[in-house]
């Protein structure tokens, strides 16, 4: 598969399936023996956190005492705070993994390797140590607050009905801006405002400035990708959900839950197909930074001629 080429919205989509077709078998075998532990870790996190809190909270309720909740928070302060630091941790290194596993897995393959290993993903993450740190220090304290301006912003003019279109509008177009920056950051040797520059015009228009702008088949490749990925890990969701629910309408005279949905066989199934949700989730957000990464390649207008030029010479070597 070309990478540095130009691409329109249907061949972002297509070849974002198509990366996965040729490519999917050592992507993911590589994804899990890096990601797979703290995968697990988180999930199991997850379920028995969440399982704990959940249960405590409609197990006050199903006894009409109201404030035995609160109590049970207050006595297990100390736990809470714990979990929450582990969750966090264990997000955070999860997140900088499954973020820049694919930025690097398509580096490379860009580069001409055929056979990527393991090994060589993890020196990708040990010798850009620095870079990672930078990147984590700007997203967290310069793009994200950004974005949660604009998000808040939007959301807050929903009541006037613009604010549903500036969010659809938005999401994909932010999300954009934070991979293309990603991309950048680690395919070039510009700093993290100059790649966050590059990213943000990248959406607009091409570096040579003379062909139309690519503003809406990257917003609409990566709309239609969120959708199949929306509708897939709903699934998942959704069958749980089905349980709780009918839990909550099982109730006493009183106005109290007769069962606990979140004890026993039914809570343990909950939580089990909640974990899968969140694996099925972050594995199908690969989709996304795949196709994220096309678009970056696409955009790099300035490389296309020179990886054409360097196939040439390759044929009429072979030749």
């Amino acid at each position: 598969m070309q990478f540095y080429k130009k691409r329109d919205f249907g061949t972002f989509i297509s070849d974002s399936f198509n990366f996965f077709k040729l490519h999917g078998k050592n992507y993911f075998r590589n994804y899990i023996l890096i990601n797979g532990l703290l995968l697990i870790l988180m999930v199991v996190v997850c379920i028995f956190g969440y399982r704990e809190l959940f249960s405590q909270a409609f197990g006050s309720n199903m006894s009409g005492q109201s404030y035995y909740f609160e109590r049970y928070f207050q006595d297990n302060m100390a736990m809470f705070i714990g979990v929450g630091i582990v969750m966090f941790l264990l997000f955070v290194l999860l997140m900088i993994i499954n973020y820049l596993y694919p930025v690097f897995y398509l580096k490379r393959l860009a580069q001409g390797e055929v056979k990527i290993k393991t090994d060589d993903i993890l020196n990708d993450f040990k010798s850009n140590m620095g870079r990672i740190a930078i990147l984590c220090l700007g997203m967290m304290f310069i793009v994200t607050p950004l974005a949660i301006l604009m998000l808040g912003v939007s959301t807050a003019l929903m009541m006037i009905v613009i604010g549903f279109f500036l969010i659809i509008l938005l999401y994909p177009a932010m999300f954009n801006v934070s991979t293309f920056l990603m991309y950048d950051f680690f395919n070039t040797k510009r700093g993290f405002f100059e790649s966050l520059s590059y990213s943000i015009r990248a959406q607009f228009s091409y570096p040579n400035g003379r062909e139309k702008s690519p503003f809406w088949k990257y917003w609409g490749a990566t709309l239609i990708i969120f959708i199949i990925m929306y509708i897939i890990s709903s699934i998942f969701t959704s069958i749980p959900m089905f349980f709780v629910y009918g839990s909550l309408l099982t109730t006493t005279p009183d106005g109290n839950f007769e069962q606990n949905p979140f004890e026993g066989a039914a809570g343990i199934f909950f939580f089990v197909m909640y974990g899968i949700s969140i694996l099925v989730s972050l594995f199908l957000s690969n989709l996304m930074y795949v196709n994220s990464g096309l678009m970056y390649y696409d955009s790099r207008t300035d490389l296309h001629q020179k990886v054409e030029l360097a196939e040439i010479e390759t044929i009429g070597i072979n030749e």
